[in-house]
């Protein structure tokens, strides 16, 4: 299994905790969590990104695959983006536009 530098997990996970906690909790009500009332990104790897999810049965984690295996930095904004997108579409919410 790829690890990605503590530096870019810290980054990424920095950045999904303070900039982007409602796609978080999205994510995890379609993928799994439907009740979620807060969810939390705690690690990032070559194969899935992981979440600490509560809601009225406690908190567990949560993996959501990534659409293929990722290696570089790069990537990992790709495929939460999709996991966003498809989040969005399983639970019929119209997602942020598309930003370059």
């Amino acid at each position: 299994m790829t690890s990605f530098p503590p530096e870019v997990v810290a980054a990424v996970l920095n950045h999904m905790n303070n900039d982007h906690t409602a796609d978080s909790l999205i994510i995890a009500r379609a993928f799994g969590r439907p009740e979620a009332t807060t969810a939390t990104m705690t690690g990032i790897d070559d194969t899935a990104g992981t979440w600490s999810v509560t809601d009225s049965d406690g908190t567990a984690e949560l993996r959501v695959p990534w659409g293929q295996s990722i290696s570089e930095r790069a990537q990992i904004r790709r495929e939460v983006v999709l996991l966003y997108r498809e989040a969005c579409r399983r639970l019929g919410l119209n997602p942020y536009p598309e930003q370059d």
